[in-house]
This record gives C-alpha cells, sequence and structure tokens, in this order.
C-alpha cells in the first residue's frame, strides 16, 4: 500500500475546520480509531473539504470491545456510520487486548474486507511475534503495524520484520508528546539544519525504509510545518546521533 510519508494523527481533535484544513493544506492520510471519540468529526470534515474522497486515504481503528469475532462487523458498520461513508481505505485491531483472538478476530475481518467494508487490514501496537500470528491467521496481507515511534522510543524489531514481512510502519507520536523539544542531541541537529527539534524528529523518524507518520497538530502554522519536515534530509551523522540517545520515553505503554 502507498502510504503518504507524512499524515494526519487525530487524536484529541474535536474541530470539523482542523480537518479541512489538514486536507487544504496537502494532508491525504486521515489516521482516527473508535476510541478517539472524534470518528465523527473527521467524517464531518472530509465530507466538507472540496479534496475528492477517492484522493483521501481515511484509516480507524476497532477498540478492544469491538474485537470479539462477533463483535467486530457491527464495530466496523459503527465506525462507518459515524465517518459518513461506506468503506475505510484501512482498518486496523487497535490492540490486542480484550475480545481480541487471533484465529477468530482475524477470520470476521477478513469477513469485513471481503464485503467491502475496508479495502485493507492493519494492526496496531502489536509485536513481531503479534504481528505474525494474525498474518498467519489471515489470508488477507496485513499492510501495517502502528506503533509509537520517536527518538525516544525506537523499536528496532518492528522496523526489521517490516523489512523482511514487506509492511509499512506507521508511526505514531513522533514528537513524543513535545519530549523531543529539550534534548540535546535534537536540538543540536535542529541548529546545524536551521530548523526545529520537531522537523528533525520526523526527519528522523522517515529517515528509516517502510515507515511513515502521522503527527498531530491543529493549526495550520505547525500543520504545514509537520508536513514540510518530509523534505529535511539528515546526513548519516545526524541519524547516527539520534539514534544514540539514551534516555527512553513510552507514552503508550502496554
Amino acid at each position: 500500500m502507498d502510504f503518504p510519508q507524512v499524515g494526519l494523527g487525530t487524536m484529541s481533535i474535536d474541530d470539523p475546520a482542523v480537518i479541512e484544513t489538514a486536507l487544504e493544506v496537502g494532508y491525504r492520510h486521515l489516521d482516527t480509531a473508535q476510541i478517539y471519540e472524534n470518528e465523527r468529526v473527521v467524517g464531518e470534515g472530509l465530507a466538507d473539504s472540496p479534496v475528492p474522497r477517492e484522493d483521501v486515504t481515511l484509516a480507524t481503528k476497532l477498540w478492544v470491545d469491538s474485537l470479539a469475532p462477533d463483535a467486530v462487523e457491527a464495530g466496523t458498520r459503527a465506525s462507518l456510520d459515524r465517518l459518513g461513508v461506506d468503506r475505510v481505505e484501512l482498518l486496523y485491531v487497535h490492540r490486542p487486548r480484550g475480545g481480541y483472538d487471533p484465529e477468530g478476530t482475524m477470520a470476521a475481518l477478513e469477513a469485513v474486507h471481503d464485503a467491502g467494508l475496508a479495502d485493507r487490514l492493519a494492526v496496531s501496537n502489536f509485536t513481531p511475534e503479534q504481528y505474525d500470528r494474525a498474518a498467519e491467521a489471515c489470508s488477507v496481507p496485513l499492510v501495517a503495524n502502528q506503533v509509537e515511534f520517536h527518538p525516544l522510543f525506537q523499536e528496532p524489531g518492528v522496523l526489521e520484520q517490516a523489512r523482511d514481512r514487506g509492511y509499512t510502519v506507521v508511526a505514531y507520536s513522533p514528537l513524543a508528546g513535545g519530549e523531543v523539544f529539550d534534548v540535546p542531541e535534537i536540538r543540536a541537529v535542529a541548529e546545524k539544519h536551521g530548523t526545529s527539534p520537531a522537523a528533525v524528529s520526523i526527519a528522523w523518524v522517515l529517515a528509516h525504509d517502510d515507515v511513515v507518520t502521522i503527527p498531530k497538530a491543529s493549526g495550520r502554522e505547525h500543520l504545514e510545518a509537520n508536513r514540510a519536515a518530509r523534505d529535511l534530509s539528515l546526513d548519516p551523522a545526524d541519524v547516527e546521533r539520534i539514534d544514540g540517545i539514551e534516555r527512553e520515553v513510552e507514552l503508550f505503554p502496554e
């Protein structure tokens, strides 16, 4: 699946105008979830935008209470109703928790896919082992694993598996909730390039093969800046310097 390098993470966004602005400045990948409780907001912003629906990759994630095999279809249809669409381009298992059963849940997701409710299937917050078990239980390829990934929380096992299996890593929270802004190594690279720590962090994420990212932003300036970071090219020494950061911050532990 071809993902835009920088999409929009919509957690906590409660104004459809933000979605409209994001689409206006060039975003073509919108990521929401049942647990964000804003699928209706995202759908309204998408509907109000002049950007053609077929130009946008719309993704949502089934929460743990929609993952039991007999709950998947109803949960998916409820999300589609809130989004105001008849299908999504990408449907995720949000976490392998709650009613999740690898064989049963993945079979139910296959049925949802085959019914035309989701073009592609994916997982989120899965370990490599959990990804493999889900993939083995599903005849439809799992095109992505969405995980927390930023300079302060690196996922070498997931990245290696993505290269081996041919899926995309969708990195959420690339700015570590703002924690990257005061990291000396990141600030030094930002000063070298005459840019911001935020841009450096996003560029570092994108410097990895098979990785795209979905930073959250609500104001036009930040939306534009996050998207523009894809044009920042870090040299190998920059990447190595950031790779060597010893501090670890995980925002969303299991």
